[in-house]
């Protein structure tokens, strides 16, 4: 299982010159559609989880195990709170069990919902002005735990790669406006990611970036814009 080690930072006109300086190498363009799923009380979200379906595939988000988080100290400490730091799961049996033991702790170790169905299919759209839409036409295991998709989207996603650092940079555009870029470095769960941190603040300062400007990510936006009473709650509780 691999935790993901993230910086975003701001895409400005001159950011494909600079890549092109520090030798990066593009290795594709795509679109991205992904749906979020939360319980109307945010249950999922509110601790820092995101149930995320990126096409035809689950994906769960959610922090790393204790002693993951505080890798560096000093100096390193401004650059490395830039980072974001989730375990990424993408086993549905194991998303399903994982949600569902999140879900029956919040509600006190009980929880209403039917044996986990088998097969996936299309989950049903939400259009960005009106979120929280249907919780999954067809596809009944997210209404079975009382999920709904609050957030929809599609980015459109360049993808350069620095190859002897091993670090990807990705350049997106969301439909709903909006454009950002992240340095990424992944690692194995268990293993130190101080050196996943030290290669994106290398990239960083290649890139010429400002080492202590938080940027939001796509969520940040799309929450602000389409669910305010959603994201005030996150930040009220410091996940954003």
């Amino acid at each position: 299982m691999s935790v993901e080690v993230e910086r975003k930072f701001v895409c400005d006109a001159g950011m494909w010159k600079r890549l092109e300086e520090i030798g990066a190498v593009c290795i594709g363009q795509r679109e991205i559609h992904d749906q979020y799923f939360d319980t109307p009380d945010f249950e999922l979200t509110l601790r820092d989880t995101w149930l995320r379906k990126r096409e035809d595939s689950w994906e769960l988000k959610c922090p790393p195990a204790v002693g993951m988080t505080q890798e560096t100290s000093g100096e390193g400490l401004e650059e490395a709170s830039l980072c974001s730091r989730y375990k990424e799961i993408t086993s549905l049996p194991e998303i399903q069990s994982r949600v569902k033991e999140l879900l029956m702790h919040c509600a006190g170790g009980s929880l209403n919902a039917d044996p986990l169905p088998g097969p996936l299919v299309t989950v049903g759209q939400v259009s960005h002005e009106e979120p929280g839409g249907p919780e999954g036409v067809g596809d009944p295991w997210p209404g079975e735990l009382n999920l709904r998709c609050f957030a929809e989207f599609t980015t459109a996603r360049r993808s350069f790669t620095l190859q002897e650092e091993g670090v990807q940079i990705d350049l997106d555009q969301a439909d709903f406006g909006y454009t950002v870029g992240e340095i990424e470095v992944l690692v194995q769960e268990g293993q130190e990611v101080g050196s996943a941190l030290e290669k994106i603040e290398r990239a960083a300062r290649r890139l010429g970036l400002t080492r202590n400007l938080r940027v939001e990510g796509k969520m940040d936006v799309y929450l602000q814009r389409f669910c305010p009473e959603h994201y005030v709650k996150l930040q009220r509780a410091h996940i954003l």
